[in-house]
């Protein structure tokens, strides 16, 4: 049968007694250590995964706005037309009705300057038609006087 010596049995205890001195001081703590090490990789590969997709979301985000920049910046290249075209038909109905008011005023100031001239022109007319009268006061008229005295007055009307 089998025979079992002394050593072999103390090998045994010994093999015993050395499983659970290393069971306790080092598989435990190394087993904890690995079980915490492998939940904080389990951690980082989540948040990982967290931040892959927050990241492929605002890289969506940022390519729509990137699409929607072109029809953003005719938009707005369109607004500064109108814009542009509106604030130049203002100027020129400004400047439209300020043409209209210096018209106006020069019309004004032509039309007293005719009546001023009328004025004077009467005024030299009457002088005139004094002057003839005086001379025709003192002298007799007769009829080719008379006619002769009137085309000489209206020549001097003329010039």
């Amino acid at each position: 049968m089998l025979d079992f010596s002394v050593t072999f049995v103390f090998t045994l205890i010994n093999i015993f007694v050395l499983f659970v001195i290393l069971r306790l001081i080092l598989f435990k703590p190394v087993t904890k250590l690995m079980q915490t090490r492998a939940r904080a990789i389990a951690a980082d590969i989540e948040e990982a995964k967290s931040e892959k997709a927050q990241a492929k979301s605002l890289l969506q985000n940022y390519e729509e706005r990137l699409k929607n920049a072109g029809a953003e910046v005719e938009s707005i290249i369109r607004e500064a037309r109108e814009e542009a075209r509106r604030q130049a038909d203002a100027i020129v109905a400004g400047g439209r009705t300020e043409a209209r008011n210096i018209l106006e005023n020069a019309r004004k100031q032509v039309s007293a300057e005719h009546r001023a001239a009328l004025a004077a022109f009467q005024a030299e007319a009457a002088a005139l038609v004094v002057t003839a009268a005086g001379r025709l006061l003192r002298q007799e008229i007769t009829r080719e006087d008379s006619f002769r005295h009137a085309q000489m007055i209206l020549r001097e009307i003329k010039d």
